[in-house]
């Protein structure tokens, strides 16, 4: 199974990454690519900016990428309570290639931050937008307090329970 990870953040340090990476490497026999949201930089989308270059080739590629995936696991940074910049950027210039952005492909979506709300507020509006984009959620999951929950040196999370959890979504795959 070719799975697709990505973290919705351009953060070179971001925690998102080490969750979708880890997670990702919980698929049995997976072959793993990992995406980074900084190969994906393009202006700021606008009708304007879209008029005058059309569909970029890094959408194109970003959704080219989805499309040969089997699975898809994304693990969302929260910014204020919404999206990274960085993400719903690329999404927003993808998803006018078409709508259906996620392929009608399996996914798991994440979310973790630093504090206590695991970044949940951006996690329920990603899961509540995905039939909209052919995201076929197999399951969420958000992890609070990343630092006290996830070993850093050994990459994984420590905490049994969300392990166990975070396992279970993944056997949907």
């Amino acid at each position: 199974m070719k799975v697709l990870a990505l973290a919705a953040s351009n953060s070179s340090t971001s925690i998102n990454k080490l969750l979708a990476t880890y997670a990702a490497g919980l698929v049995p026999n997976a072959d793993v690519e990992l995406l980074d949201l900084n190969d994906f930089e393009m202006p700021i989308f606008s009708e304007d900016k879209e008029k005058e270059l059309g569909q970029p080739d890094l959408a194109k590629r970003f959704f080219q990428k989805i499309g040969e995936a089997d699975a898809i696991i994304i693990s969302y940074a929260e910014h204020n309570g919404s999206y990274t910049a960085a993400f719903k950027n690329v999404f927003d210039w993808t998803s006018r290639i078409d709508m259906k952005v996620y392929q009608s492909k399996p996914m798991i979506m994440l979310a973790t931050s630093p504090g206590p709300g695991g970044a949940a507020t951006v996690l329920a509006a990603a899961t509540g937008s995905a039939p909209y984009f052919a995201a076929e959620v197999k399951g969420s999951l958000s992890i609070p307090s990343f630092y006290d929950n996830f070993d850093m040196e050994k990459g994984e999370l420590k905490n049994e329970a969300l392990a166990q959890k975070l396992k279970a979504i993944i056997t949907e795959l």
